[in-house]
């Protein structure tokens, strides 16, 4: 288990929260983008890009209708890289818990949320700002708590204390999430031609992370980000969210806005799914707008294999007309990217793709 005391310079940082609460009027110059970085927050111009599209997951107990769940799941993942889904399985009481609680969370004093800081990326537990609050050249506006989840009795006890009721009811939704995850796995496998019960412990005793994210109310939207233009290490990120904020890439490089659909998710690829399926399906870019009026909360539940376990193409993908194209790739693989690393400079999963020029060259 990962050290927790933490330096001098971990705990020392200014949070986003903490400048929205001084009511500051413009963004200091540390979180300024340059101008080809910044969003567009008017009018989305014309895409062939759709929204990502949504998905009904009460047809998968009727025999009859589960083949067109499983052709909607494919389509949505070759073409879009993801999709909403609705009738989950997730009661509507334990999304809204998880989002009051996450709350609480960031509103609580400064020296509360400070005792879990930390910018050892390994940390099970930590709080922090940014992306890589040391590494990034330019800052973004986010909070977040992030702590493994899976399996629950492993982790929660270090998970925070305050709020009272935090490890209640972000630990009931963070065990629904994981099921939901089982669920969507097996559906995905069948999409892509293999057995349901593919890989079926390893994604059971996989890496599941919660990130809880807190983007406050930004006095220039237009200059600044919560989060940049990346694609998650994992299979899937499951997300829920308050209000609009996330945006997607399309393939013709385009944004667009992922809207908030009454109790549905967002499910995303991640670089472990391309990997998997041999880039049959790809992992989605995505990044978190801002606005000047509200505070966006965010919890993403992102799922791996085992922070040590390496992926490589499912056997089955390859042929001679789809030799392998990636390399092998672990969590453990990604964080030290994450943390040697300017996540604006590259992706993770450019250092696994084989016969292609990467962005970044493994290190």
């Amino acid at each position: 288990m990962a050290d927790n005391t933490h330096s001098a310079e971990d705990q020392y940082f200014t949070s986003t929260m903490t400048l929205a609460q001084m009511g500051i009027s413009t963004v200091p110059e540390s979180y300024i983008l340059p101008p080809a970085d910044r969003p567009t927050l008017e009018l989305t111009p014309p895409s062939s890009f759709s929204a990502l599209p949504l998905i009904d997951l009460s047809s998968l107990e009727n025999p009859v209708r589960q083949s067109q769940v499983i052709e909607q799941v494919q389509v949505a993942c070759k073409e879009f890289g993801g999709f909403q889904v609705i009738n989950h399985g997730i009661h509507v009481s334990l999304t809204d818990e998880a989002l009051d609680v996450a709350e609480d969370f960031f509103e609580m004093p400064n020296d509360a949320k400070m005792r879990l800081a930390s910018t050892n990326v390994h940390e099970p537990v930590r709080y922090g700002t940014s992306v890589n609050q040391v590494k990034d050249k330019v800052q973004y506006w986010r909070d977040f708590i992030k702590h493994y989840s899976n399996p629950i009795s492993t982790w929660i006890d270090l998970w925070p204390s305050e709020p009272p009721t935090y490890k209640k009811k972000m630990g009931n939704y963070a065990k629904a999430v994981l099921l939901l995850h089982t669920k969507l796995m097996q559906i995905i496998f069948k999409s892509l031609g293999l057995r349901s019960d593919y890989l079926q412990n390893d994604v059971e005793q996989g890496s599941q992370v919660l990130a809880v994210n807190c983007y406050p109310a930004c006095p220039e939207p237009k200059l600044a980000l919560g989060l940049p233009r990346h694609s998650d290490y994992g299979l899937l990120t499951i997300i829920l969210q308050n209000q609009e904020g996330l945006e997607v890439m399309g393939n013709d490089e385009k944004w667009q806005p992922v809207p908030v659909i009454n109790e549905a998710l967002v499910v995303q690829l991640g670089d472990q799914m391309e990997v998997l399926s041999n880039g049959r399906y790809k992992s989605i870019v995505h990044r978190a707008t801002l606005n000047s009026e509200k505070k966006r909360l965010s919890i993403a539940s992102l799922h791996s294999l085992a922070i040590n376990k390496k992926i490589a193409p499912a056997p089955d993908l390859v042929d001679e007309g789809h030799p392998s194209s990636y390399k092998e790739g672990s969590f453990e693989d990604f964080l030290k990217f994450l943390s040697d690393n300017d996540i604006l400079e590259g992706r993770y999963i450019d250092t696994l793709k084989q016969n292609a020029d990467s962005v970044y060259e493994a290190k």
